[in-house]
């Protein structure tokens, strides 16, 4: 789909009361069964979808439920893989980096970081200008990248000046990563593509050979069982991959990320912040995102139960808080500046390193008695992900025999009309987060509805139309996924509760028991997931 479309019709199942049609849905032969609605999966429905394969993708819990929710937003190119040496790993992710920055804009954008240069720190100057030579060099771009003390000081304010002699700059690019998960789906069901969220897999379906041929699956919201047929099963659960292979033993070692959430008028960044952890030397980041400061992250190996949710500990809250006081001594930062914090497992290969920083960040590709586990990879490189996974796909689809070079990640779209009463910066904005459905979810606005949410950057018409056309089936997909208010305000939006209420409500068609039900464990998972630890 390369031609420019003005609207795009929602796909009928995600509405509610759209899952009416499973089963029907399900008993569809298919080429493909992808298993997890991560940006890996979905990256592997869209380009699947892209070159004509019947492609259905389901999701245990909610669409970007686990890492890709929970990332540190950055799309990055990964200036730190070269010191390790991984040049092409480089390469690839600057490549797209770009081509999401060109065809994403409103949803993936520029994000400058700036680096002090302190007497005695390391990286030291010379190091990290000729890094960012050769990252200028593969991004085709050239650009001033050091500034001596005073000019750095106004880019970099409240930063500590002791021992400061100027300090470094380079651009990068930063996303709502929930988001950009949806808009993938959103593109890859108009292409024909299908995806369910809240269905389970019990177990694996096998041939008579022993081949995995299909799965047994269990839709949560109403406890029915479904069997799904495919000549292709792709397990793309991210962290969650051993689980599911049968065989090969553990190959994954997860690891968590934990982040601090912060008003932006607390600590108030035009650029990202990067600075190495006066503790261990580890790169540590702030910088401003939708509208409040995101501070992380850290890389320390996760053992609980991967069936629950991961959560910041005690020692992660001082480790960060260390970094942000050292970096930021004036601002007197308290623990009670905190609006939220969150904790992702990042899908790492287990390589056997000492430091868990050092583990590879490469994506891989298993084929274990017919089951392709692809897995690892950063939020960035989603799209050659997902066509590395075709590739291995391909010799079980005889008969199939696409051109596998790199699309268009998104289809162009018409330009949002003019006058429409938004609120500066917006149509960008929900043209980049919505694509072709942009022009319709303004048109869904009731009155006052295009004005922001007090304290987001979003505005109260997303709440409507994710509740009609974006598969919610419980509040904290539509708090802490569609829109992130969850993170951005203080009690996760508490005292937005009530309006949220009388939007969606009635879209979701939920009684007032059920709502009471929702809000209760909405509040009662931020207490225990998105808050300081007791």
């Amino acid at each position: 789909m390369s031609a420019a479309a003005s609207e795009t019709t929602p796909a009928p199942h995600w509405q509610p009361g759209g899952r009416a049609a499973l089963a029907e849905l399900l008993a569809r032969d298919w080429d493909l069964l992808i298993i997890g609605g991560g940006i890996t999966g979905a990256g592997i429905l869209l380009e699947a979808s892209r070159r004509g394969l019947k492609a259905l993708l389901v999701e245990q819990r909610d669409f970007a439920w686990g890492t890709s929710s929970r990332s540190s937003k950055l799309v990055h190119g990964g200036l730190r893989y070269l010191k390790e040496g991984k040049f092409s790993l480089t390469r690839e992710s600057v490549h797209e980096r770009e081509s999401l920055l060109r065809e994403a804009a409103g949803l993936v954008e520029p994000q400058s970081f700036a680096f002090g240069d302190y007497e005695g720190r390391k990286p030291g100057r010379r190091a990290f200008l000729a890094g960012l030579a050769i990252y200028d060099y593969m991004a085709g771009q050239r650009a001033r990248h050091y500034y001596p003390r005073a000019e750095f000081l106004a880019i970099a304010p409240h930063i500590s000046t002791e021992g400061l002699r100027g300090g470094m700059c380079y651009s990068d690019a930063k996303t709502d990563d929930a988001r950009l998960v949806m808009r993938v789906l959103q593109e890859a069901q108009s292409l024909g593509g299908t995806a369910f969220n809240y269905l389970c897999v019990q177990s694996l379906l096998r041939s008579a050979d022993g081949k995995v041929c299909g799965a047994r699956l269990l839709d949560a919201p109403t406890g029915a069982a479904h069997e799904v047929r495919a000549r292709v099963v792709v397990s793309a659960t991210g962290a969650w991959a051993d689980a599911l292979r049968a065989s090969g033993g553990k190959r994954l070692r997860p690891l968590r990320g934990s982040h601090l959430v912060l008003p932006a008028w607390r600590l108030p960044l035009a650029q990202a912040v990067s600075l190495m952890h006066p503790a261990d030397g580890r790169p540590v980041f702030a910088f401003p995102w939708e509208g409040v400061t995101l501070a992380g992250t850290t890389d320390v190996d996760h053992s609980e139960d991967m069936n629950f949710e991961a959560a910041i500990t005690r020692g992660e809250v001082d480790y960060l808080m260390a970094a942000l006081r050292s970096q930021f001594p004036e601002l007197d930062l308290q623990e009670s500046d905190i609006l939220a914090t969150y904790a992702g497992v990042r899908p790492v290969i287990d390589s056997g390193q000492a430091d868990p920083s050092k583990e590879t960040r490469e994506h891989a590709l298993w084929l274990e008695d017919g089951l392709l586990t692809v897995t690892g990879g950063k939020l960035t490189t989603f799209r050659v992900i997902a066509l590395d996974a075709l590739r291995a796909a391909a010799p079980m689809l005889p008969g199939w025999h696409a051109d596998l070079a790199p699309q268009s990640i998104f289809a162009s779209t018409a330009a949002l009309r003019r006058g429409q009463g938004l609120p500066a910066g917006q149509a960008e904005r929900l043209q980049g987060r919505y694509g072709a459905s942009a022009q319709a979810l303004i048109g869904c606005a009731h009155e006052g509805e295009l004005d922001l949410i007090p304290g987001t950057a979003s505005i109260w018409a997303q709440l409507r139309w994710a509740a009609r056309h974006e598969s919610v089936q419980r509040l904290e997909d539509l708090l802490l996924r569609r829109l992130r208010i969850g993170l951005q305000l203080r009690a996760g939006g508490a005292a937005i509760l009530p309006r949220a209420r009388a939007i969606c409500q009635p879209e979701l068609g939920w009684d007032d028991a059920r709502w009471d039900a929702e809000q209760a464990a909405y509040l009662a998972l931020l207490n225990t997931h998105y808050s300081l630890p007791a």
